[in-house]
């Protein structure tokens, strides 16, 4: 995994710890692979008044292992989901230690079972592809630039739990976890009551599998939008070739919209509709952008002003 993101034996990483048992296994198992090579940070959001008290006891337990250990108290905005909040100042900080530790990657503990959470979730929510693919195993911090490396996600909840045990670690418990208005602890609760041949990590190798033909529709995109993509000082025209696939041809829709928006990013089924609305031949206006539709091309330009100045 290392040498897939670009890292070398000499580099060094940042474990986000939070004291849970995923994350105390992780710790367990890096501090006796490559002691000497890691750092370890948690991430206090002052959400919780436990929040503290769990920090200081990784840090007690780095102490014992002659691991770095830093905790992190980012400032949570208030405005708007707490918990997408909450992740976003967790990574920003996390990025943040990282370049200034001279770190070369944030590694975390997410496993199989986190994976099959999130799979079922996306699911229910009518991803696609790349959604439904969950999490990567070597991906980038959100809204960073840093590697985001996920070593454990062919590993089962049960066996990190016997790692810390093993290690003679005491995990600490987030109540959060049992929270049922928490949609992934409901889903968490159905996959442990499902039939024992629903296996998370089989449905994880699923989820590298889907990764593999994301990239590959990836790459495809990429050669579309080289051959048929054109722009200009007024915008961008996509020539439009009916015989290739939809999937291809909304990546590349999805670029050039989330290139040329002037008013926010337009959502992903924003874009589904208007490429059907553009593959009728139809006009729409979305994010700022005029898309007009026709078969021998697509155009896209600032839209004109609204009524009173306003784009």
């Amino acid at each position: 995994m290392a040498e897939r993101a670009g890292l070398s034996e000499q580099s060094c990483v940042g474990l986000a710890v939070s004291g849970g048992p995923d994350s105390m296994a992780l710790l367990a198992l890096a501090a006796r692979a490559c002691p000497s090579r890691i750092a370890v940070a948690s991430v206090d959001h002052a959400l919780r008044p436990e929040a503290a008290e769990e920090c200081a006891h990784v840090a007690a337990v780095c102490a014992a292992l002659g691991v770095r250990h830093e905790i992190l108290r980012p400032v949570v905005g208030t405005h708007g989901n707490l918990q997408d909040n909450a992740r976003r100042a967790r990574y920003a900080a996390l990025e943040d230690w990282a370049g200034r530790s001279e770190l070369h990657a944030i590694v975390t503990a997410h496993h199989a079972d986190d994976q099959a959470e999130t799979m079922l979730m996306r699911l229910a929510r009518g991803a696609g592809t790349r959604g439904v693919a969950g999490m990567r195993e070597i991906a980038v911090v959100p809204g960073g630039t840093l590697p985001l490396l996920r070593p454990l996600l062919s590993w089962r909840r049960d066996t990190l739990s016997e790692v810390v045990a093993d290690a003679g670690l005491s995990p600490v418990q987030d109540p959060s976890n049992h929270d049922q208005s928490f949609l992934r602890v409901r889903v968490r609760a159905w996959l442990n009551a499902a039939p024992a041949d629903i296996d998370p990590v089989r449905m994880a190798r699923s989820a590298a599998h889907l990764a593999e033909e994301d990239d590959a529709l990836d790459w495809a995109a990429r050669r579309e939008w080289d051959e048929r993509v054109e722009r200009d000082g007024n915008g961008t025209t996509l020539r439009y070739d009916p015989a290739a696939p939809a999937a291809i041809r909304l990546r590349v829709l999805t670029r050039i919209m989330r290139e040329s928006a002037r008013e926010g990013t337009p959502r992903g089924d924003e874009i589904a509709r208007l490429h059907e609305r553009l593959a009728h031949g139809d006009t729409a206006t979305l994010g700022g952008v005029l898309c007009t539709g026709g078969e021998d091309g697509w155009t896209f330009r600032p839209a004109p002003p609204r009524k009173g100045g306003r784009r």
